[in-house]
C-alpha cells in the first residue's frame, strides 16, 4: 500500500511538472536583459523623482523608449544618464539641474501668531483642520512633513524662522518634498549658473492690504516687478507675482523695486553701492564766481629820513595855581560925564 501511494504521488507530481513547464513556455514573458543592466547603474534610491514607481520601472521605460528625451534620473543626474545611454546605445538627453525652493518668507517676526495649534504635528493633518497659527492661510505650517520624506537629508526646519531650508549640495531634486507639502509652497526650479536664482518667495493670493497685514514680507501684487522686467519673465495673477525661470536672465532689476522684499536673490555677489539720486528740481544752480578786482601795484616805500629834534629849553619858573580875582565892574555916572564936558 505504501509503495502504491508513493508511485501515485510521484506520477501526479510528474504530470503537474509537465503542465507547469508547458504553461511557463506558453505564457513566458520575455524581459530584456538590458533592463537589469540599466537598473544596476541607477542609484537605487526608489524616490519616484523620475516619475516612475522605482528604479526598476524607470529602467524598463528607458529600454522601451526610442530616445531618452524626457527621461531623467534626478538623483544620478547627467553622469548616470550618460552610462544608461552607453548601455542602450542612445544619446543622453541634456537636462539642466534642478533644486527645491521654498516659496515662503513668513518668518516668526514677519507673521505674528494669532492662535496655537495643539494637535498632531503634521502639515497634512493640520492643513485639513484650519489655515494655520498665523493670519496667512497660504504660508508654511512648519511641522516638517517635507523633512520626514526627504531621503537625502537635504531639508531642515530653521528653529529661528520656523521655515524649511534646502541644502543645495544634498538636494537631488527628487520632488518628494514637493509632493509632501500640502500648501504647494515647495517648487523645483532651475538651479541656474553658479547656483544663482531669483524667485518670488510668497504664495499668498490675498489682496495687497490683507496680505501685508498677515505677513510683512508678503507679495502685494503691485506689479512693479512685472513693469521693470525687460524680458517679460514676470506675470501677476490673483494678486501674486511669479517669475518664469525659463525666461529670467538674472538681471535683478525686479529685486530692487519690490517694496516688501518678497523677491529673493540667491548666491549673487553683493551689489555695488550707488550714490543716491538727486532731484534736479531741488538742486539750486551754483552761483557764478565773482570777478576779483585787479590788485593795485604796491610801490616800494621810500626810506624815511629822521630830522633831528630841537630841544626846547625848560624854564625854572613854577606856575602856581592862583585863583583869579573877580573884577569889579566900572559904573559910569552921568555926573562924571557932565564934569568932563
Amino acid at each position: 500500500m505504501i509503495l502504491i501511494a508513493v508511485i501515485s504521488l510521484g506520477a501526479i507530481g510528474a504530470i503537474g511538472a509537465v503542465f507547469l513547464y508547458a504553461a511557463s513556455k506558453k505564457f513566458e514573458v520575455y524581459e530584456d536583459p538590458r533592463i537589469a543592466q540599466v537598473q544596476e547603474v541607477l542609484p537605487g534610491a526608489n524616490c519616484g523623482g523620475c516619475g516612475y514607481p522605482g528604479c526598476g520601472g524607470f529602467a524598463a521605460a528607458c529600454v522601451k523608449a526610442d530616445s531618452l528625451d524626457g527621461l531623467l534620473c534626478p538623483v544620478g543626474g547627467a553622469p548616470v544618464m550618460g552610462q544608461v545611454a552607453t548601455i542602450l546605445g542612445k544619446e543622453a538627453a541634456s537636462a539642466e539641474p534642478m533644486v527645491a525652493v521654498v516659496r515662503c518668507n513668513g518668518t516668526c517676526t514677519a507673521r505674528p501668531r494669532t492662535n496655537q495649534y495643539d494637535g498632531v504635528q503634521s502639515c497634512a493633518i493640520a492643513s485639513t483642520l484650519y489655515g494655520g497659527e498665523t493670519g496667512c492661510s497660504f504660508g508654511c505650517l512648519g511641522y516638517g512633513d517635507c523633512v520626514s520624506v526627504c531621503n537625502f537629508d537635504a531639508i531642515h526646519i530653521n528653529p529661528e524662522t520656523g521655515l524649511p531650508e534646502v541644502d543645495e549640495d544634498k538636494c537631488t531634486s527628487c520632488g518628494a518634498c514637493v509632493k509632501a507639502c500640502p500648501k504647494n509652497i515647495i517648487e523645483l526650479r532651475k538651479k541656474g549658473p553658479k547656483s544663482r536664482r531669483i524667485y518670488v518667495s510668497c504664495v499668498n493670493k490675498d489682496k495687497g492690504g490683507v496680505a501685508k497685514k498677515a505677513c510683512a514680507n508678503a507679495c502685494i501684487g503691485c506689479g512693479k516687478c512685472a513693469k521693470e522686467c525687460p524680458f517679460e519673465a514676470i506675470t501677476v495673477e490673483n494678486n501674486l507675482a511669479y517669475i518664469d525661470y525659463t525666461k529670467c536672465r538674472l538681471c535683478r532689476k525686479c529685486v530692487a523695486v519690490c517694496p516688501t522684499g518678497a523677491i529673493h536673490e540667491l548666491n549673487f555677489p553683493p551689489r555695488k553701492e550707488t550714490a543716491p539720486a538727486v532731484d534736479a528740481d531741488k538742486v539750486k544752480p551754483a552761483a557764478a564766481p565773482k570777478a576779483e578786482a585787479p590788485k593795485a601795484e604796491v610801490k616800494p616805500e621810500t626810506p624815511k629820513v629822521k630830522t633831528p629834534e630841537t630841544e626846547i629849553p625848560k624854564t625854572d619858573a613854577t606856575v602856581t595855581n592862583a585863583t583869579p580875582k573877580k573884577e569889579t565892574p566900572v559904573v559910569e555916572t552921568k555926573k562924571e560925564e557932565t564934569n568932563q564936558k
